[in-house]
C-alpha cells in the first residue's frame, strides 16, 4: 500500500494543476487487477485526508491547488486566525473569506502572498476554501437582551461576536447572567449561526461564577464519573497495606523522610530524605505516592484521570485529577502514616553531579508536614521554639539540603538554565469568595531547594528510561523559532541592553546572560517578559528531544501522578521495568499508549492553564472593581498598536488604551514605545507610569487604566 501511495503521489504531482480520472489514474499507475479493491481503499483514504480533491468528477492533489489543511484558532466580528497544520506562524483572514468557520474546524486554506502586519511580525493571508471537520464549539458568554428584545449571549474568548440564540427556553438565566454554551445550527456566515444555552451560572458581576463558567467551557469538570468515584472509595476503605506488599518492598519507615509543601497542600505527592556521605557527596532520596499501585491502567479511575489529564488550581480552589480519597487520601504522603512509595535514590558526587540512581518499590512514614514559611524561618534562624519542636531531628537535614540546592542550583546555572523570574500571583478571597486583595506569591528558599531535588529526580527518570530504551513521555522543551529570537534581540537593542546577536540559532547560554546582565536594573521584569514569550511552549512527547529552558537533554516529569497524569503513566513503565516484566512486553503493552498519553496530557495542560489564567484575570478584575478611581504607580510592560499594558505591583495588569494617552498624535514604534510625534515625548517598555484604575470588566477579566 505504501509504495502504491507514493506512485500516486508522485503522478498527481507531476499533473500539477491538471485533475485525472480516477480511470486515467489508474492506467498512469499500471493499476492491476487485483490490485484494484486496494487503489480504491487508497484513494478513499486520501480523499477523507483531504490530500485528494475532486473536481468536475475528476482527481487533483490539493497541495497543486495551492491549499494547506489547518485548523481556525479566532474568530472575531470582522476577522480571524487559522494555524496550518506543521507551521509555527498563523494565517490571518478577512471575515468575509471565513466561511462561518469557528474555532477548532478543520478546514483547507488557501494561502495568498499578500501579508498582515501584527504584533507577531508579518502574518500571510488566506481564506477558508472548505470546512472540513466541524468542531464542536462550547463557549463561556454573557446572556443579553437587544433593543427589540432578541435574546444573544456575546462569548468571552476566541469568538468575538454575540450569538443569536435558536428558540428555547433561557434555563432560568437572565440578562447580564454568565451561561455556557455551544453551537446549536450552523450557517454559511457567522451572523447566521445560532446558540443555545447548556448551563447557567449567575451573574457575570461575580468572578466564582465567571471561573465555573471559564472551567466548563474547557471541559474541566469538578464532579467524577459515578464509576471512578466508587472505585476511589472501594479503594479508600481498604484495611492500610497488605502484608505481603510491604515483603515486596524497600521498608524505608526508619528513616528521617519528609514532605514540604504550602501550608493549604492537601495532596501531598513528594517526600525528601537526604544524608551527607563521609566522601563529601550525597544520598538523596525523592520519594513519591505510588499513584499506579492503586489506579491501574484501564480502569474507570484511569479512564478519568487520562481525560482530565492534569489537576486544576485557581484562587483558592482545586479541581483533582484523582478524586479526594485518592489526592488527599491513600496516595498522600501524610506525616504519620504507612505510604506506599516509588522512590528515586540518587547518588551525587561533592559537585552535585549525579553518580549513581535507581527506582526502588518502597514504603515510608513522613516525620512531618513541613510548610514552606516553617521551612523558610529554620534556614533563616528565626524558627521560635515551637517550630524547633516541630522539627526537632529534622533541622540539621534541612541545612544539609539548602548546602546541596545551592549546588544544584549553581550547576544549572553554569550549564545554560534559563533562570526566568516570573511573578506568580496569590489571590485572596474573604469569607464570601470575593477577591478582596491581590498579591505576588512569594517564593523563598525552601521552594526553591525542592524545585531543585524535583529537577534532580526528572533528570534521573529520564535518563534511566533512555538507558533502558523504555517506551516513555518526555518533557521536552523546543530551541526558539529564530524570527522570535531576532525580533528579541532587535528589542533588546532598542533597550540598550548590550547582547551580541548569534549568527546561527540561540542557546540557553546566551539568555541565561541576557537574564544575568538585566537583574536588579529597571528593565530586568521586561526582559524576563520579553525572553519567555521568545520561547516556545514545553509539552510532553515520546521522544527525547530535550529540554532547552533547563539546558537538559534528558528530561521528564516523574514527581507528581496525583496531579499529572504523564507522571502517572511513566510511574506505570518504570514500576513493570523494576518489578522484572520482560522487555518486550512493556513495549508490546505501553509503545502505542506514550503517544496517546503524551498527546492528551500535553492538550490538557493547556487547557487547564487556559483555565487557570482565564480565572485569574476575573478575579482580578472583581478585585480592581473595588479601587476603581484610585491611583497606582506602575511598569509598562506591552507595547500594541492600540495602547499599553501596565503592571502593578500587585501583579494587576492592565490596558492604557491609546485613547486615555494625552493629547497629540501618538505613533507606535513596533512594539518598543509609543511617540508623540510633534513633542518627541515617549512612552515605552519598562517606563513607570502613574495610573488611574478607570474600569474593571469581570466577566472578560480586563482593567483599563487611565493616566493620573
Amino acid at each position: 500500500m505504501a509504495t502504491m501511495e507514493a506512485k500516486i503521489l508522485k503522478i498527481l504531482r507531476a499533473q500539477k494543476k491538471k485533475p485525472l480520472t480516477v480511470r486515467e489514474l489508474a492506467k498512469k499507475a499500471a493499476i492491476r487487477k487485483g490490485d484494484k479493491e486496494a487503489f480504491k481503499e487508497l484513494l478513499d483514504s486520501l480523499t477523507a485526508d483531504n490530500r485528494l480533491m475532486e473536481k468536475n468528477g475528476k482527481l487533483v492533489l490539493a497541495e497543486n491547488l495551492g491549499l494547506v489543511p489547518g485548523r481556525i484558532v479566532k474568530v472575531t466580528g470582522t476577522f480571524g486566525f487559522a494555524r496550518p497544520q506543521d507551521a509555527d506562524k498563523d494565517v490571518f483572514i478577512p471575515g468575509r473569506m471565513l466561511a462561518g468557520s469557528l474555532p477548532g474546524d478543520a478546514v483547507l486554506l488557501k494561502v495568498s502572498k499578500a501579508s498582515l502586519s501584527s504584533g507577531s511580525g508579518e502574518l500571510p493571508e488566506g481564506e477558508v476554501f472548505k470546512i472540513t471537520n466541524q468542531a464542536n464549539v462550547k463557549f463561556s458568554a454573557v446572556l443579553e437582551l437587544t433593543a427589540d428584545g432578541v435574546a444573544q449571549v456575546v462569548p468571552d474568548r476566541y469568538l468575538r461576536f454575540p450569538v443569536r440564540l435558536s428558540p428555547q427556553k433561557l434555563l432560568g438565566a437572565k440578562a447580564g447572567d454568565k451561561v455556557l454554551c455551544e453551537i446549536s445550527r450552523r450557517g454559511e456566515r457567522h451572523s447566521e449561526h445560532r446558540a443555545r444555552i447548556l448551563e447557567v451560572f449567575g451573574s457575570a458581576e461575580g468572578a466564582a461564577a465567571c471561573c465555573r463558567a471559564v472551567l466548563a467551557a474547557n471541559g474541566i469538570s469538578p464532579e467524577f464519573p459515578p464509576e471512578a468515584l466508587e472505585q476511589a472509595q472501594a479503594i479508600a476503605a481498604g484495611q492500610g497495606i497488605h502484608p505481603k506488599e510491604l515483603g515486596n518492598r524497600l521498608d524505608l519507615r526508619a528513616q528521617p523522610i519528609f514532605t514540604i509543601d504550602g501550608a493549604d497542600s492537601k495532596d501531598l505527592d513528594d517526600a525528601i530524605s537526604l544524608r551527607r556521605r563521609d566522601d563529601g557527596g550525597w544520598e538523596l532520596g525523592v520519594h513519591i505516592a505510588d499513584v499506579s499501585y492503586y489506579v491501574t491502567h484501564g480502569t474507570p479511575l484511569d479512564r478519568e484521570a487520562m481525560e482530565r489529564g492534569t489537576s486544576v488550581y485557581y484562587a483558592d480552589a482545586v479541581i483533582p485529577m484523582l478524586p479526594p480519597e485518592l489526592s488527599n487520601g491513600i496516595c498522600s504522603l501524610n506525616p504519620g502514616e504507612d505510604r506506599l512509595a516509588f522512590s528515586a535514590l540518587m547518588r551525587l558526587d561533592a559537585e552535585g553531579k549525579i553518580a549513581e540512581y535507581s527506582f526502588v518499590k518502597t514504603v515510608i512514614s513522613s516525620r512531618v508536614k513541613g510548610i514552606y514559611s516553617e521551612v523558610n524561618a529554620i534556614l533563616a534562624g528565626t524558627a521560635d521554639e515551637a517550630l524547633q519542636k516541630k522539627y526537632d531531628g529534622l533541622t540539621g537535614i534541612i541545612s544539609e539540603m539548602k548546602a546541596l540546592a545551592e549546588l544544584l542550583t549553581k550547576r544549572r546555572y553554569t550549564r545554560g538554565g534559563v533562570n526566568l523570574e516570573s511573578t506568580e500571583s496569590k489571590i485572596v478571597l474573604d469569607e464570601a469568595g470575593v477577591a478582596v486583595d491581590v498579591v505576588p506569591r512569594e517564593r523563598g528558599e525552601s521552594e526553591m531547594m525542592i524545585e531543585e531535588f524535583m529537577l534532580t529526580a526528572n533528570e534521573a527518570a529520564a535518563t534511566f528510561a533512555l538507558e533502558k530504551a523504555l517506551p516513555f513521555v518526555y518533557r521536552v522543551h523546543e530551541n526558539p523559532a529564530p524570527d522570535k529570537t531576532g525580533a528579541l534581540y532587535d528589542v533588546l537593542e532598542q533597550l540598550g541592553v548590550k547582547a551580541q546577536r548569534p549568527k546561527a540559532g540561540v542557546t540557553s547560554v546566551q539568555l541565561a546572560a541576557i537574564l544575568e546582565k538585566v537583574r536588579d536594573t529597571p528593565v530586568e521584569r521586561v526582559v524576563n517578559t520579553l525572553v519567555l514569550r521568545s520561547m516556545t511552549k514545553a509539552k510532553y512527547s515520546e521522544r527525547c528531544t530535550g529540554h532547552f529552558g533547563l539546558a537538559l537533554h534528558n528530561y521528564t516529569h516523574f514527581t507528581s501522578p496525583i496531579r499529572r497524569y504523564p507522571d502517572l503513566t511513566i510511574h506505570r513503565i518504570l514500576s513493570g521495568y523494576v518489578t522484572g516484566m520482560k522487555k518486550e512486553n512493556i513495549d508490546r503493552r505501553f509503545q502505542k499508549f506514550v503517544s496517546e498519553s503524551a498527546i492528551q496530557s500535553s492538550e490538557r495542560e493547556v487547557a487547564a492553564m487556559t483555565a487557570e489564567r482565564s480565572c485569574e484575570d476575573c478575579y482580578k478584575a472583581e478585585f480592581m472593581r473595588a479601587h476603581i478611581g484610585e491611583e497606582f504607580e506602575g511598569v509598562i510592560t506591552s507595547v500594541t498598536a492600540f495602547g499599553l499594558y501596565v503592571q502593578l505591583p500587585s501583579t494587576v495588569e492592565g490596558l492604557l488604551h491609546i485613547s486615555a494617552f494625552p493629547e497629540g498624535q501618538w505613533q507606535p514604534d513596533g512594539n518598543l514605545s509609543f511617540t508623540e510625534r510633534h513633542t518627541g515625548a515617549k512612552m515605552r517598555l519598562g517606563d513607570k507610569l502613574r495610573i488611574r484604575v478607570a474600569a474593571a470588566d469581570v466577566s472578560a477579566g480586563t482593567v483599563d487604566f487611565a493616566l493620573a
